[in-house]
C-alpha cells in the first residue's frame, strides 16, 4: 500500500505585522497546506519586506520559494511580470502539467486577464538584470515591490548584491503561463520564470497578519486555539 505523504507547515516568522510559513511540498500540496492553515502565497512585497525585518541570514533571506506572481509568455506581445494570479487558481491543473512535462496553457480569456495587471519584462526570450541602486526608479521593480522597492534595492546593494538577474524561458507559439520563484541572497535575489517545476517538492510561502493582541491563537499541530 502507497503511504500518504504529509507535507509540514513551518512557522518560522511570528513577530511583527506579517507572518510567514512554508512547505516544502509541490505547489499544488504546498498550496493547499498553506490556505488550509489560514495562509495566502506570499507576495514579492511581503517576501522583501520580511528580509529586511529578518536580515540577510535569516532562512527566509537566503533561500528561494514560489510567490504569487506569475510569469505569462504571449506571443507577438512579450513576456510579463503579472499579478492575476491564474496559476494560483489552478494549481492542480497547472502542477500537473509540469508533471506531465508540459506547460500551463492560456485561453483568450486568460491572456486578457494577465494583461490587465503586468508589467512588460521583455519581447524577447532575454535575461536580464536590473541594478538595486534603480530599484526606485525601475518600473518593473516598482510594480514587484510596491512601496517597498527602494529599501529593498538598499538591503541588496548593502549585503554585496549590485544587480538582480530576471531569466525567462524560451517564447512558444502559443500562450503560457510559468509561476515565479524567488531566488534568495545566494541567488542574488534574482526572478525566474524558467521552468517547469511545480511538481517538485520546493518552498511553498505563505503570509497572513498577525493576530491581533489578546486574541486566541490557533494550534497549527492539533486545530485547536490555545
Amino acid at each position: 500500500m502507497k503511504m500518504k505523504t504529509t507535507h509540514r507547515l513551518n512557522e518560522d516568522i511570528t513577530s511583527g505585522d506579517l507572518r510567514s510559513a512554508y512547505v516544502q511540498a509541490p505547489f499544488d500540496k504546498g498550496l493547499e497546506v498553506l490556505q488550509d492553515n489560514g495562509y495566502d502565497l506570499i507576495s514579492l512585497q511581503d517576501n522583501a519586506k520580511l528580509r529586511m525585518q529578518e536580515g540577510p541570514q535569516a532562512y527566509i533571506s537566503q533561500n528561494g520559494n514560489w510567490v504569487s506572481e506569475e510569469v505569462p509568455y504571449i506571443p507577438y506581445k512579450g513576456i510579463y511580470l503579472s499579478k492575476a494570479g491564474i496559476l494560483n487558481r489552478n494549481a492542480k491543473k497547472a502542477t500537473q502539467s509540469h508533471r506531465d512535462g508540459t506547460d500551463f496553457y492560456l485561453t483568450d480569456d486568460q491572456v486578457e486577464e494577465y494583461r490587465s495587471d503586468c508589467v512588460l519584462l521583455s519581447t524577447s526570450s532575454r535575461n536580464f538584470s536590473i541594478p538595486t541602486n534603480r530599484f526606485n526608479e525601475n518600473e518593473i521593480t516598482l510594480y514587484a515591490f510596491g512601496d517597498q522597492a527602494e529599501a529593498y534595492g538598499n538591503f541588496l546593494k548593502e549585503n554585496d548584491i549590485n544587480e538582480m538577474s530576471i531569466w525567462l524561458a524560451d517564447m512558444q507559439d502559443k500562450p503560457f503561463a510559468r509561476k515565479l520563484w524567488f531566488w534568495g541572497l545566494v541567488g542574488n535575489s534574482g526572478l525566474g520564470g524558467i521552468g517547469r517545476y511545480l511538481g517538485y517538492d520546493n518552498e511553498v510561502r505563505g503570509v497572513r497578519r498577525n493576530d491581533i493582541e489578546g486574541a486566541p491563537e490557533k494550534n497549527f499541530a492539533t486545530g485547536n486555539k490555545s
